[in-house]
C-alpha cells in the first residue's frame, strides 16, 4: 500500500521541543510545536516535561539544565505534568524564562512572542477547574498537505484528565478532571490525519477508557470506535493507546474482535496482579476481572497481543503478593510489558504506606521484566513462518498489527507499508524479508 509523501513538518519547524513520558505528551509538542511556528515564535526551547514517577521528574529537571548549556541564548519554556504541579520550583531553576500550564500550551495564543515573553514568569492556572478539552489544531481542506506530527504513526488525543484517584498517582493533579473531545471532531481529525498521509492513527488521553462520560448521553469508547471506523473508511488502521480492564464496554470488545482495521493489540493499565495491591492501589479490577477479559479476548480474536503497565515494590508488597503479580505476565501472556520501580509521590496515600526495601524494589523490577522479556520472546518465535503488513517507521523497523517490530533488509520509506515473510526472530525483534505483491 503507497501513501502520500507529505512534507515532514520536523523540517519546517523553528522552536525547538523536548518531550518527556507519555503518548500524549508527545502530540501536545506536535501541537506546540505548530502552535509556536504559527506565531513566529522562534530561538525557543519548550521542555514539556513528565511527574509520572520522581524519577521522571529528576529527567526532566535534568533535560532542563541540559538544553540551557546546549542553548545558551534561548528562551527556555517549560510545561508538562510536573510543571503544571510544581511551577515555582520549576521557574526557579536557573535559565527558565517561562513556565506555562497544561491546558494553557494546548492555546494558540499562548506563543505569541510578545504575550509569552511580556508576560507573567509563571502562566499556570488552576487546571482542575478546567471543564472542556483545549481546542486541537486541524489542517483545513485547502492547506498544503503538511504532516503535522514528527512521527509514522499519528497520535490523536481523544480525552484528558482523570477522575479517578489510584492512590500512587499523582497526574490527576497535573490534567484536571476527566473531559472528551466530541465524536464529531475526532472523526474530522483521523480523516484529516489520513489525507495528511497516515496509514495508523493512535486514540490517546490520560484515562482513554472514560472517554465519553462527560459528554451528552454518556456514549462509551466503543461507540467513537465504531463511528472512526465507519466514517473514515480510508483509514488503514486505528489502534488505542492503554485502556482500563474496568471499562472494555460491549462495542469496544466487538470492535476489537470483529474489526480488520482495529489492530489486534490492547495495552492494559493493569498495575498488578495481586488482589490486595490492587485494592490498596484503588483500582477497579481485580486479578480475575483481568484474566478473564483477556481470555474472552483472546478466544475471540486469537491474534490480539497484550501490553500492559506493571509497578514493581507498590508499598506494603510482601513477597507471596509480588510471586502472584509476576505469574500473571505468563498466565496472560504478556509480551509488551513496561515495568516502573515504584517511587512516592508526595501527596498520594500510597507515599503514607509502608515502603518495600530500595534493592528490593529494583530486583523485583528486573525480575519482572526479565518474564516480561521471556513471554516477548515466545511471541517472536510464534510468528515465524506468518505473512502480515507492516507499517514501516523512521527507525528501518515495520510495525506489524500486533504491535510486533519486524527487522527487514531495504525497508520501505518511513509511512509505508509492506507485506512481510517472518523467517526468523532474534529475540528483541522477528526477522523477516519483503514479500512482492
Amino acid at each position: 500500500m503507497t501513501l502520500p509523501s507529505p512534507i515532514d513538518a520536523a523540517k519546517t519547524t523553528k522552536t525547538k521541543v523536548i518531550t518527556l513520558g507519555c503518548r500524549l505528551n508527545a502530540y501536545e509538542s506536535d501541537v506546540m510545536r505548530g502552535h509556536a511556528d504559527d506565531m513566529d515564535l522562534n530561538n525557543a526551547v519548550i521542555i514539556n516535561t513528565c511527574a509520572v514517577t520522581s524519577e521522571a521528574v529528576r529527567q526532566s529537571r535534568q533535560t532542563i539544565r541540559r538544553a540551557k548549556k546546549e542553548n545558551p541564548e534561548a528562551t527556555l519554556i517549560v510545561t508538562g505534568c510536573a510543571a503544571q504541579i510544581d511551577p515555582k520550583a520549576f521557574a526557579a531553576m536557573e535559565g527558565v524564562d517561562r513556565v506555562i500550564g497544561n491546558n494553557e500550551k494546548m492555546l494558540a495564543g499562548t506563543f505569541d512572542p510578545e504575550r509569552l515573553l511580556g508576560g507573567e514568569a509563571i502562566q499556570v492556572n488552576d487546571i482542575m477547574a478546567v471543564r472542556e478539552t483545549a481546542p486541537q489544531f486541524i489542517t483545513g481542506a485547502n492547506r498544503a498537505v503538511i504532516k503535522s506530527q514528527s512521527r509514522t504513526r499519528a497520535f490523536l488525543q481523544v480525552q484528558n484528565g482523570c477522575d479517578h484517584r489510584c492512590t500512587f498517582c499523582i497526574i490527576p493533579f497535573g490534567r484536571g478532571p476527566a473531559r472528551s473531545v466530541p465524536a464529531g471532531e475526532v472523526v474530522a481529525h483521523v480523516r484529516d490525519l489520513v489525507r495528511q498521509g497516515y496509514g495508523e492513527v493512535v486514540l490517546t488521553g490520560v484515562d482513554l477508557s472514560s472517554w465519553g462520560g462527560d459528554l451528552p448521553g454518556t456514549p462509551p469508547l466503543g461507540d467513537l470506535v465504531r463511528r472512526v471506523l465507519k466514517l473514515v473508511p480510508e483509514l488503514p488502521r486505528l489502534r488505542l493507546s492503554s485502556i482500563d480492564p474496568a471499562e472494555v464496554d460491549d462495542a469496544l470488545f466487538e470492535a476489537l474482535t470483529t474489526e480488520p482495521r482495529m489492530t489486534p493489540y490492547v495495552h492494559l493499565s493493569l498495575q498488578a496482579g495481586d488482589d490486595m495491591i490492587l485494592k490498596r492501589m484503588k483500582r477497579r479490577h481485580s486479578r480475575g476481572d483481568v484474566v478473564s477479559l483477556c481470555a474472552r479476548l483472546k478466544a475471540a480474536r486469537p491474534e490480539i497481543t497484550f501490553g500492559a503497565d506493571m509497578i514493581a515494590g507498590f508499598p506494603t508488597e510482601d513477597e507471596a503478593m509480588f510471586e502472584t503479580g509476576r505469574q500473571i505476565i505468563n498466565e496472560i501472556g504478556i509480551p509488551w510489558l513496561h515495568v516502573f520501580p515504584y517511587s512516592p509521590r508526595d501527596g498520594t496515600p500510597a507515599a503514607k504506606m509502608p515502603p518495600v526495601n530500595g534493592k528490593l524494589i529494583k530486583a523485583r523490577a528486573k525480575i519482572l521484566r526479565a518474564e516480561g522479556e521471556a513471554v516477548k520472546a515466545a511471541h517472536l518465535q510464534s510468528r515465524i513462518g506468518d505473512i502480515d503488513t507492516a507499517l514501516f517507521e523512521e527507525t528501518g523497523l515495520g510495525r506489524l498489527p500486533d504491535f510486533t517490530l519486524v527487522k527487514v533488509d531495504n525497508p520501505p520509506a518511513a509511512g509505508q507499508f509492506g507485506r512481510v515473510k517472518i523467517t526468523d526472530s532474534d529475540g528483541e525483534y522477528a526477522l523477516g524479508r519483503i514479500e512482492e505483491e
